[in-house]
């Protein structure tokens, strides 16, 4: 390795010597200024010095770093560590178990396919709400969870045993982002080199399969979500290479008032800093503000950093750091070193201290936010609590003038279901259990209601799905979980479910109300994503609130519901009650807080975290380096993406005559694109299941399925909501095939294409593939037959999965749009010139039958290494043939 600055350098701590790479060592007063970000990539920089991915003139164009400009300059950034879920993590190690094949037909050997740096899987996105509003929710939910997906978890079993540097927390134990927080996380790594070397000290950091692993960003530890494909590259050694990004520095001042939460912050930071716009940019929170926000309101704002459209949201190192870390549970020792090290390389805030210079600097006054929450399906969309109500009407208004309801009974119960009514009240893991503060707010709430004699409303379906097994601890020990049982929020298991429409079946009667009459039924989430079709299909409306919103909208039972003006109901008295008078104060959810959380709650959550329990560990698995493919297997099959694949880089040819597959708007997320939630008993995946002999109670999830590609492709744009403006009066995964002027599925076209030797390409609008970092997002286009994206905007993420997978990205350039252009994807594309590695442009030539638009698109192929791997086919390809190559 290089070390252009003599930069590695020894620091003595106690007793013990600790290698070092010194950001002093850049003799360069620019340094100070850097953003907290831009330090943890320089030290990056100067430890991964090797001439050839990292070189001196990287490390000198990142300390000369210009804030008021847009960098074209390209690094490297190897990440420490990565962390995977189960719903992206099983076809991860998929790909990885399929490349051990590839690798040993290509003539090197299985073991030349393994993690190079620490990678875990937490298990938390296959548990389903079948069951909620009982005390036996937990139990039943895990036992089947556990039935649909015993041949998922051996395969992920077999993994961990077969793969070094891999562990697998098992299922029931809590969600990834919490685990990976209270536990996971290292913050300054302390590695040896040997066993007679001395320890090296460098910054945690972290990509993970899921978006919202920015949620570690609030304890200091830089990291973001990538794809899967971009995961197994980086655990197979391959450094993640990006444009020297821009910083944006928000500035906090004041504190939260009374009556608002942490949700209500990060609700109108996304607001904020969505309209202000910092897609692909860091954001890096600044200011003495921060010393009323404690380490869980940070990992809350972190955590929604996908949905600012920011790359991470990241806060520095501090003292409530420190505390954080004393609570739960790491060593002493180890606390030292973190405190130290920041210190000595300039990564520790103090009170005070001058600002870092920023690309752009804003500033929120925390006093000024107000409760809210946001929807109805997109989590920007704020909207302040006390204007809820009305905005509901507006929005019921514009799709219908007169409101529909239906009478029903169920269990000698009566009762009027009616447009708005809220379906589902979940207090769902993601964004919020990890808070302890919002969490103690809904208990409190749960708690005051149940004096006053008030509970949820008899056709909302409640549950609690607490992020970590330290959640329940604290609220059984201070007696809150009680009463947030008696409203009906019991316990349904550890893992995301309704946040990532694992949300379960609504009773047939509710069910069959809703599809009679066409009812305009809600969702309310503590969640972070509310996208159409993507918490249930049949709440049409979604809503992201904090916990105690959460449960103030289970006992009103309706959107339409103005909270600071009618009454809750009567307590024994007669007496109205208000929202108002039961919600807890700052002062009671600190002493709770104060009396009822400690270290040793973390400590014995996590003293036996990768264990697993009598299931987990009484699974059947196989020994070996070489996973053995189970041919009849409708959970994991081996991919097709190294059929037929040579040492040699393919060559590059043009795109003729291609047809749209998908013409698509604005704001088409991965939600849409790639398949979630439940398998409808008509759809192309689950014909494939029943001619497979699975039945329809046992189809499970898309999710549960993404192990095998043949559901994959054909759930890709099967989503119910999503609007292909080739069939206009349709909504769902329809499209128009233009040979026969046939309207048909998605997938079923696509498949008849294929039969006619015709490419694809997809068209859309702005923000295309916003959401979830889903690889599936980018696998199942290229499965159905799509060459090629051509869109008006992209989110990072997916931009980068199109490449990972050999899918050209392309976007319309000077203001055009498809309409401008007089475009409406019945026409055929001919797509050049993109084979020129010189070229920022291609040339697209699009025929009607009685005319030809000819015009430009950008490629938004943004580096060397993204050319790179977009030339071999994709990154895997691109890695397999680097790996053998090497041997050879």
């Amino acid at each position: 390795m290089n070390d252009s600055f003599n930069s590695r350098s020894v620091i003595k701590i106690g007793d013990n010597q600790y290698e070092i790479f010194s950001l002093k060592a850049i003799n360069n007063q620019k340094i100070e200024k850097l953003p907290y970000s831009h330090k943890i990539l320089l030290e990056n920089l100067l430890r991964n010095e090797n001439g050839i991915d990292v070189t001196k003139k990287d490390i000198e164009a990142l300390s000369n770093w210009d804030a008021s400009g847009k960098s074209d300059t390209e690094i490297s950034f190897s990440p420490a560590r990565v962390i995977l879920q189960d719903f992206t993590g099983v076809p991860a190690i998929v790909d990885l178990a399929a490349m051990r094949d590839a690798v040993v037909k290509l003539g090197g050997l299985p073991e030349m396919i393994n993690p190079l740096s620490p990678a875990e899987l937490v298990i938390d996105h296959s548990v389903q709400v079948d069951s909620y509003g009982t005390i036996d929710a937990l139990k039943n939910n895990n036992e089947i969870e556990f039935n649909r997906n015993k041949e998922r978890y051996s395969f992920l079993k077999w993994g961990q045993n077969s793969f070094k540097n891999f562990h697998v927390v098992p299922p029931n134990t809590g969600i990834v982002h919490q685990v990976n927080l209270e536990y996971l996380s290292r913050i300054i790594f302390n590695k040896k080199n040997g066993k007679d070397s001395i320890s090296k000290l460098y910054p945690d950091t972290v990509i993970g399969t899921d978006s919202h692993t920015t949620m570690i960003n609030g304890l200091g530890i830089l990291g973001w979500g990538v794809g899967g494909i971009e995961a197994e590259a980086a655990m197979l050694g391959q450094a993640i290479t990006m444009l020297i990004p821009q910083v944006v520095g928000l500035k906090l001042t004041g504190k939260l008032k009374e009556g608002t939460t942490a949700t209500d912050l990060v609700l109108t930071v996304t607001e904020i800093l969505r309209k202000h716009g910092v897609v692909g940019k860091f954001v890096e929170f600044f200011g003495d503000g921060l010393n009323e926000l404690p380490l869980a309101d940070r990992a809350t704002l972190g955590n929604m950093s996908p949905e600012f459209g920011s790359t991470c949201a990241i806060f520095p190192i501090d003292k409530e750091t420190i505390r954080y870390l004393e609570l739960s549970g790491r060593s002493k020792n180890h606390i030292k070193l973190i405190e130290i090290y920041a210190k000595e390389q300039g990564l520790w805030r103090y009170d005070g201290k001058d600002t870092a210079k920023y690309s752009e600097a804003l500033e929120l006054d925390m006093s000024s936010i107000e409760p809210s929450i946001a929807g109805p399906k997109r989590p920007q969309d704020r909207i302040e609590l006390s204007e809820a109500h009305t905005s509901f009407r507006k929005i019921l208004t514009s799709i219908r003038k007169k409101k529909k309801s239906e009478d029903i009974e169920i269990d000698d119960v009566k009762f009027t279901l009616r447009d708005g009514s809220v379906l589902i009240a979940a207090i769902t893991s993601c964004t919020n259990t990890s808070n302890p503060t919002v969490m103690v707010a809904a208990g409190l709430l749960a708690r005051n209601a149940r004096k006053r004699g008030i509970t949820s409303q008899p056709w909302v379906k409640t549950s609690l799905a607490p992020g970590s097994k330290v959640v329940t601890d604290y609220l059984k020990k201070a007696n809150l979980l009680d009463d947030l049982e008696s409203l009906g929020f019991y316990n349904v298991g550890y893992g995301c479910t309704t946040c990532i429409g694992n949300s379960g079946p609504l009773k047939k009667e509710i069910s069959a109300a809703i599809t009679k009459e066409n009812i305009i039924g809600c969702s309310v989430l503590s969640g972070n994503r509310n996208f159409e079709g993507r918490i249930h299909p049949q709440t049409q409306m979604s809503f992201l609130a904090s916990p105690p919103i959460v449960v103030a909208y289970a006992l009103s039972g309706s959107l339409d519901f103005d909270f600071f003006n009618h009454s809750l109901g009567t307590d024994q008295d007669g007496q109205d009650i208000f929202l108002s008078e039961i919600w807890p104060t700052q002062k009671e959810i600190q002493g709770i807080i104060s009396r009822n959380i400690n270290s040793d709650m973390f400590k014995n959550s996590y003293k036996n975290v990768f264990d697993g329990d009598e299931n987990w560990n009484g699974l059947d698995v196989e020994a070996g380096d070489i996973f053995s493919w189970n041919p009849k297997s409708t959970y994991v099959k081996h991919p097709p993406y190294f059929e037929n694949m040579s040492l040699e880089k393919p060559l590059l040819n043009d795109i003729h005559n291609a047809r749209v597959l998908a013409f698509l708007g604005d704001s088409v997320t991965t939600d849409h694109i790639s398949p979630a939630g439940s398998i409808s008993t008509n759809s192309p995946a689950a014909e494939y299941l029943k001619k497979e002999g699975v039945e329809p109670k046992n189809f499970n999830s898309y999710g549960s399925r993404r192990g095998n590609h043949e559901i994959m492709m054909r759930g890709t744009f099967a989503n119910n909501r999503l609007r292909n403006k080739l069939v206009p009066d349709i909504e769902g995964g329809w499209t128009l095939h233009m040979l026969t002027n046939k309207k048909m599925t998605i997938f079923d076209a696509s498949q008849q294409y294929k039969q006619e030797n015709i490419p694809l390409i997809i068209i859309a609008g702005k923000e295309y593939g916003a959401g979830s970092s889903r690889d599936w997002a980018a696998k199942g286009p290229l499965l159905l037959g799509v060459k090629a994206v051509l869109a008006s905007s992209y989110e990072r993420i997916h931009r980068s999965n199109l490449i990972g997978m050999g899918i050209l990205p392309l976007e319309f350039i000077d203001n055009e749009e498809p309409e401008s252009l007089g475009l409406n994807g019945t026409e055929t594309y001919s797509i050049t010139a993109f084979s020129d590695t010189t070229s920022k442009f291609v040339n697209i030539e699009a025929k009607k039958s009685e005319n030809t638009i000819n015009f430009k698109a950008k490629i938004r192929i943004d580096t060397p290494k993204e050319r790179d791997y977009f030339e071999h086919g994709g990154i895997l390809h691109y890695v397999l043939r680097q790996l053998v190559n090497k041997q050879a």
